[in-house]
């Protein structure tokens, strides 16, 4: 490979506006998610849980593509800060069960406000135009998972 070949131009690499692009807006989430007590990680963790509490660990892991060692981190700060509760499952002592506490049941209201100031960082965006690429996104994110 030569070193004019353009395939390593910056410029050129699929991966990195999908990089930059996240990273911006997960910047975008911090402040709305500090006044919460919360990270991106916990967030999305919390997210998972407000849908549907009692899931297991290798669950939320599935739904956020991450693996035990990089999910128990941010479950135990959870805990910490007593929005969880990790239960070992009566079923099967392997699985840790995750249940969401009264506070951090309640912190959902509280979170209910930042997906529209989130949105409205997208105001050039038409609403056609933010559904398609989302479709797009998932259909990459399959598309790299097999």
């Amino acid at each position: 490979m030569s070193i004019s070949d353009d395939s390593l131009l910056l410029k050129n690499q699929v991966c990195f506006p999908l990089y930059a692009a996240s990273r911006i807006l997960i910047q975008a989430y911090r402040e709305p998610l500090e006044e919460l007590g919360l990270t991106y990680p916990q967030y999305l963790v919390m997210l998972i849980l407000w849908e549907k509490d009692g899931l297991t660990v290798s669950q939320i892991g599935e739904k956020l593509f991450l693996d035990s060692g990089t999910l128990t981190p941010v479950l135990k700060r959870l805990e910490a800060n007593n929005f969880i509760k990790r239960n070992r499952s009566d079923k099967d002592e392997r699985k840790v069960e995750i249940e969401l506490t009264y506070p951090g049941k309640s912190l959902q209201a509280k979170a209910t406000p930042i997906p529209e100031k989130i949105h409205s960082l997208l105001n050039q965006w038409e609403e056609g135009e933010l559904s398609l690429f989302k479709i797009q996104v998932n259909k990459l994110i399959e598309t790299l998972k097999h």
